[in-house]
């Protein structure tokens, strides 16, 4: 493994001569709710399985940690969804996530680690969150044709009142829960293959469970990549309104996209003081592969 910073701007990870991710840091447009993104994001033999900036929502940038409302802000980007009057164009309320250091930047072995402080702020500048953030990639079986991420996050209120995570579900649009870790598939994905332990295609939308993969196909060049999300058992988080465990949020048409939700159905609240803490993995494989290989390969790796 190896490890390449361009300070100030994103760090690469490569293994075996292929980049398998760049995490990208600096600050970018503003109505696009400037945010760390991990773009692009690679298969061991090279194939992108993430899109940046494309042309029907330039805020989707590859993975990215993030809020889509935010206590009446939007830190997703772009338009933003209000009660009974749909996307509006509101720049006053479209916030930003703000680096602020690396507590830890190495490669050793198969192993590569990135941990970050991140403010989450308002429109205005003021700070509303402290995050500490921590992305490993990690390649346990080589001869698998597959390695993965683990994101971890924990979200701190600093303000003197209750932070209110919702989604446009929230708010009134049905089956549009989408916030908290979120990904943009390339466009060869649309129509691509979606299933969980025990469902599959549309009816995964809003729907529980450990997991969640997408398959599709490439442009360019030949072959098939198989994504899974999986979300650690302690991600549910009990607050003012009880537990909130993970809802998928799923789309392969007209676009591919993938978020288990922290608010798809309810708003989680977060009173002052109190941290929201998630993990996350992501398997990024080579190939087709279906439930047996995806829970093999998820039961070999402890979280």
């Amino acid at each position: 493994m190896k490890l390449t910073h361009l300070h100030g701007e994103r760090i690469d990870v490569a293994h075996d001569g292929t980049r398998l991710l760049s995490y990208v840091y600096a600050p970018e447009a503003a109505f696009e709710a400037p945010k760390p993104y991990l773009h692009p994001l690679a298969t061991l033999s090279g194939g992108v399985v993430t899109d940046y900036r494309p042309n029907d929502h330039r805020w989707h940038k590859g993975i990215q940690v993030t809020a889509s409302h935010l206590s009446g802000q939007n830190l997703w980007g772009g338009n933003s969804y209000v009660h009974g009057e749909g996307y509006l164009e509101l720049p006053d309320r479209v916030g930003s996530m703000t680096h602020e250091g690396f507590d830890e930047v190495r490669a050793q072995d198969g192993l590569a680690v990135i941990a970050e402080r991140l403010t989450w702020r308002a429109h205005d500048g003021s700070a509303w969150a402290d995050e500490r953030r921590r992305v490993e990639a990690a390649v346990p079986r080589p001869g698998s044709g597959a390695w993965h991420l683990t994101i971890s996050t924990a979200v701190t209120n600093l303000r003197d009142e209750p932070l209110r995570f919702g989604s446009p579900t929230t708010e009134g649009r049905e089956l549009a829960g989408y916030t908290g870790l979120f990904w943009r598939g390339p466009r060869a994905f649309r129509d691509g293959r979606v299933l969980t332990a025990d469902a599959e295609g549309a009816e995964v939308m809003g729907t529980q469970s450990p997991w969640l993969a997408f398959r599709g196909e490439f442009d360019g060049v030949d072959g098939h990549a198989t994504v899974v999300f999986a979300h650690a058992p302690e991600n549910d988080h009990t607050g003012e309104q009880g537990a909130h465990p993970a809802h998928w949020f799923v789309r392969n048409d007209p676009f591919a996209a993938v978020a288990p939700s922290w608010a798809f159905y309810d708003e989680l609240v977060l009173v002052p003081g109190d941290t929201l803490v998630r993990r996350y993995r992501v398997v990024v494989a080579d190939g087709q592969w279906e439930r047996g290989d995806i829970a093999s390969y998820l039961a070999e790796q402890t979280w």
